[in-house]
């Protein structure tokens, strides 16, 4: 097993560290021949050596000082390539990835990501404090350094609203700063809209933060309520969707943490918000790159690396790019000290990249991970030998009552339907109000109106509960969707256009005990099982990609315009304007649960 370096404390080392920057000791590795990318002077260093010991750097020295002060035991010749360091993510979700945080260390040192800072709040709905303590463990196996930002919004918002399997108190979130040292922020309030209007259980979770001095996450919509999101104590956020929010975020002093994703889902708002930059002038100093989500197809094709360069096709520096994607977020959690620079006594987590920033190789720790593109068995070792296996209570949280109806009653009169209306890219959704005509087929109410049935069942206490509407532009053509990770609750959410191929699609996650399927003439046409919470599997990270890759593909075919990841956001009662919970339709705005008909006006 990888052993990592504690932090702190560096006076263990530090004396080890002076001796060998001094030339009194031999380095344990010399990295010779490169052009270092200094993040903190944002400069290209020509003709230099990084000399590594004890899993740390103890010097960056011109290249050639090594051999000729007798001291290269151990030297690599990296050929004129770019080291930098590894890249650290300010924001993401690892369960959107469905593996675990084991299997998620493959992909994110491939893409030259070494630190992270992990909000588990889709594990903390589910499984509460257990679940998250589950995954520390988890992390604590991983060959990456992880910390936790705590959930700070579970459920996501009032019980009445919605049924979660979790309940993460104030006194709960403060427990868990004060048991886990890899607890270092409260992580994204997306309760914005309480937390403006001043909700008591909203502020008494950020107070377990402020007094402790840690920072907070952010997660807000609209540029009328970013003073009062700031004056409640937030200090960061990852849901700039636009130049002009990005610039007020930034000068209400919150650092904005632009999100790069596949540009297919809606994880990618980095090219307009980065327009604060490049237009209005504003500085990057506290501007940092994330990934957010990604499934487990994306994450090895649009990693943190990835966002970095689209950063740099949208105008930034290549050298202030890297920057906002390793020293920025260190800087942030306070801990540029340990990461984000390839400065003496930093961990040396170090990427080698040629000319365009790709990633070549990976050093966590001092340890080659990747080379030349490639696993080393350093890294298979590790994640084959040594990976965190989950308790079996994490194998048993879909409980579904029996014969739960999927599909509303036909009205048998003339009504109208509170219907959701997606459209691309997706985070936002619509309220519309359409007629439908009493006592007439579902088939023939739908026709040439690109309606479908929405559905979401509660699935942590087997209650029964089932909430029923309709969606509007999903696209689908015929068959059924289903997916045990609907956020923020995650209840399984279904969308089809019959009741058969509903049932079928949920009792193929209750088999499961979770994931997500499509279904269409009676058939599973793809299944992508998540037993762990029903959020994660347990595969290695190459077999979970060729599943997800699979499951993309069918649900393409079914016409859905949303991909599955934007349709997991369909329950997220915090994001406007209509949602879907077990409880019923919501409406955001005014955060409370309306009927799925109304009355048609008389005639």
């Amino acid at each position: 097993m990888i052993q990592r370096t504690s932090i702190p404390p560096l006076w263990q080392v530090t004396r080890h560290l002076a001796a060998v920057a001094s030339g009194r000791l031999a380095p344990d590795l010399v990295l010779t021949g490169a052009r270092v990318l200094s993040t903190y002077s944002e400069r290209l260093l020509e003709g230099r050596e990084v000399w590594i010991a004890q899993g740390r750097i103890a010097a960056v020295r011109p290249a050639g000082d090594a051999r000729r002060l007798g001291l290269a035991s151990a030297v690599e010749d990296v050929a004129g390539g770019i080291l930098a360091p590894g890249l650290v993510d300010p924001h993401v979700h690892v369960e959107s990835s469905m593996m675990t945080v084991c299997a998620y260390a493959e992909a994110a040192l491939l893409n030259g990501t070494t630190t992270l800072f992990c909000d588990s709040h889709e594990i903390g709905n589910v499984c509460d404090v257990e679940g998250i303590e589950w995954m520390l463990e988890d992390a604590r196996r991983a060959p990456l350094n992880v910390f936790l930002t705590v959930p700070s919004t579970v459920p996501a918002t009032n019980p009445t609203l919605e049924t979660a399997g979790g309940d993460l108190t104030p006194s709960k979130v403060g427990a868990l700063f004060d048991r886990w040292p890899e607890a270092v922020a409260l992580g994204e309030k997306m309760d914005f809209i309480p937390v403006v209007l001043g909700d008591e259980r909203s502020h008494g979770l950020l107070a377990e933060a402020l007094r402790r001095g840690r920072p907070v996450c952010g997660h807000v919509y609209g540029r009328e309520f970013v003073a009062a999101y700031a004056a409640s104590g937030v200090t960061d956020t990852h849901e700039a969707i636009d130049r002009d929010i990005a610039s007020d975020f930034l000068d209400a002093g919150l650092w904005v943490f632009l999100r790069g994703g596949n540009p297919a889902t809606p994880w990618h708002s980095l090219p307009q918000a980065i327009r604060a930059v490049t237009e209005l002038g504003a500085s990057t100093k506290r501007v940092c790159v994330c990934t957010d989500d990604r499934d487990a197809d994306d994450l090895f094709l649009f990693g943190l690396d990835w966002v970095v360069r689209e950063a740099i096709r949208a105008g930034v520096p290549r050298e202030v790019a890297w920057s906002m994607g390793s020293l920025h977020p260190a800087t942030r959690y306070a801990m540029d000290a340990e990461f984000g620079a390839l400065g003496p006594s930093r961990r040396a987590d170090i990427v080698l990249l040629n000319d365009d920033l790709q990633v070549r190789s990976t050093w966590y720790g001092g340890t080659c991970m990747v080379r030349d593109g490639r696993v080393t068995d350093a890294l298979a070792d590790q994640l084959a030998h040594h990976r965190y296996r989950y308790p079996a209570a994490a194998y048993q949280t879909v409980r579904i009552s029996d014969a739960v109806p999927l599909v509303p009653a036909i009205p048998d009169h003339d009504a109208i339907a509170n219907v959701i209306r997606v459209a691309l890219p997706g985070i936002l959704t619509f309220h519309e109000r359409l007629p439908f005509r009493g006592g007439l087929p579902w088939d023939e109410q739908f026709n040439d109106r690109d309606l479908c049935f929405v559905t979401v069942v509660e699935r942590h206490h087997g209650s029964g509960r089932v909430g029923h509407g309709f969606l509007q532009g999903l696209g689908l053509r015929s068959g059924a969707v289903a997916s045990s990770v609907g956020h923020d609750a995650h209840n399984i959410i279904l969308a089809g256009t019959n009741e058969p191929d509903l049932r079928l699609a949920l009792d193929t996650l209750r088999r499961s005990q979770g994931g997500v399927v499509v279904v269409d003439q009676g058939a599973v046409k793809a299944h992508l099982p998540l037993p762990i919470a029903g959020l994660m599997s347990d595969a290695p990270a190459q077999d979970v990609r060729r599943q997800t890759i699979a499951l993309k593909q069918a649900w393409e075919a079914t016409g859905c315009i949303l991909p599955y990841m934007g349709f997991n956001l369909i329950p997220l009662s915090v994001i406007p304007e209509l949602r879907i919970t077990d409880r019923g339709l919501v409406h955001v705005h005014r955060m409370e649960v309306i009927p799925l008909w109304d009355e048609a006006p008389a005639r």
